[in-house]
């Protein structure tokens, strides 16, 4: 449960990050599609070349890329050879084999890429208009009233 648990702290925190709504919604959507990649075991490292290059923040581009755990991973990459093979029939050998994997991985990543910018746009604007209104509604603390003159 602790990974889960660390996960969802990872989100939390990404929903506190001060940036533009969209644009945490495409870093998150980036480290998504980058953890659907056959790429296993530099996503990391990958993640943040890409944030960098592209100026997307980095935190949430990385918490994309954890979304897709290991034990999932498996089950993500059978799919896209299976789509893959689908897509892209009588390949055999290696070159086959990476060829239907890549193309795969590429369509699931990217479903799952404008899922996530959906959803987490959603989500953090939601949040953000929330938060607005409930400040616009705090009433101001006792010190700052007693100080303003009667009308």
């Amino acid at each position: 449960m602790t990974v889960l648990r660390r996960l969802l702290d990872r989100f939390r925190s990404v929903l506190q990050l001060d940036d533009a709504p969209w644009r945490i919604a495409l870093a998150l959507a980036v480290g998504v599609f980058i953890s659907c990649t056959p790429t296993f075991g530099f996503q990391t490292l990958l993640a943040l070349l890409i944030a960098t290059v592209t100026r997307l923040n980095r935190a949430a581009t990385v918490t994309g890329v954890w979304i897709n755990l290991p034990w999932v991973t498996p089950f993500v990459y059978a799919g896209a050879l299976k789509l893959g093979s689908v897509i892209l029939p009588d390949r055999g050998g290696m070159s086959g084999f990476w060829l239907m994997l890549l193309v795969g991985t590429s369509i699931i990543g990217a479903a799952a890429a404008l899922v996530t910018y959906c959803v987490s746009y959603g989500a953090l604007s939601w949040r953000r208009r929330k938060r607005a209104r409930a400040a616009i509604a705090e009433p101001a603390p006792a010190d700052q009233r007693a100080s303003e003159p009667a009308a």
